[in-house]
C-alpha cells in the first residue's frame, strides 16, 4: 500500500476571521477537516511545512495523513485558498476518507529487470514518457507503484498502459486509448546499418 504523506496539525479552538488571523500571526495556516460521517474539525498547520508540500506539486491528488495532536486522519486536500497578492496559502480544506472512498491519485511507475531487457542488451535506451499515472483508486487499496517488467521488450517496442497490471477496482483517468508509458529506442546507427546491408545485398544480386 502507498505510504501517506504526513502533515502535523493542531486543533484550533477559535473559528472565524479573528482566530484565523491569530493563527497566521503565529506562522500557522488555518484549515478544516470535514466529511467521513464525522463533525468538521478546525485545525492549524505550520506554514513552512504546508508551503513545502505545495511546491512539491500535485497537492490536490496526494493521499495524506494529517495528524491532529497525534490523532491520524486519512485525507485528501480539496481546496487551498491563497493570498491574492502574495499567492501564499491562507486556508486549507481536507476531506476525510473512509476505506471505501474513491479518489484520484498520481501513482509512480517503476521499471524492473532493465538488465534483462533484450532491447537494452542490444544497445537500445529506455525512454520514459510517463513517470507516473493518474488513477482513480479505492482509499484502502492504493498501490505504492505501478511496475513495468522490461524483460520482454525489444528494440523499437512501445510500452503502454495495457502492459501494466492495474490493481482490482482501479482505472486510469485517461480513457479511450492505450496511452504510452515508455519505449525502447534504437541505438544510433542500427537502423542505418541494416538498410546499408540490404542495399548491398540487392546490388550484389543484381550483378549476378
Amino acid at each position: 500500500m502507498a505510504e501517506n504523506t504526513i502533515l502535523e496539525a493542531v486543533a484550533r479552538d477559535g473559528v472565524g476571521k479573528g482566530a484565523a488571523r491569530a493563527a497566521r500571526r503565529e506562522g500557522l495556516v488555518p484549515g478544516v477537516i470535514y466529511g467521513g460521517n464525522a463533525e468538521p474539525q478546525s485545525i492549524s498547520v505550520k506554514f513552512n511545512e504546508l508551503l513545502k508540500l505545495l511546491k512539491a506539486g500535485k497537492f490536490l491528488s496526494t493521499l495524506m495523513n494529517v495528524k491532529v495532536d497525534g490523532v491520524e486522519n486519512k485525507v485528501i486536500c480539496r481546496a487551498v485558498q491563497r493570498d491574492t497578492v502574495k499567492d501564499l496559502p491562507t486556508h486549507v480544506d481536507f476531506l476525510r476518507l473512509s476505506d471505501k472512498s474513491r479518489i484520484n491519485l498520481y501513482i509512480p511507475v517503476v521499471f524492473e529487470n532493465e538488465e534483462e531487457c533484450p532491447g537494452i542488451k542490444k544497445g537500445g535506451s529506455l525512454i520514459v514518457v510517463r513517470s507516473e499515472v493518474e488513477l482513480k483508486v479505492t482509499a484502502s487499496k492504493i498501490p505504492d507503484q505501478l511496475v513495468v517488467d522490461l524483460s520482454k521488450f525489444e528494440v523499437g517496442d512501445t510500452i503502454t498502459i495495457s502492459d501494466i497490471d492495474l490493481p482490482d477496482g482501479t482505472r486510469t483517468m485517461i480513457t479511450g486509448r492505450d496511452f504510452v508509458i515508455a519505449n525502447i529506442q534504437a541505438p544510433g546507427g542500427i537502423a542505418d546499418s541494416d538498410e546499408d546491408e540490404g542495399e548491398e545485398g540487392e546490388a550484389e544480386g543484381g550483378e549476378e
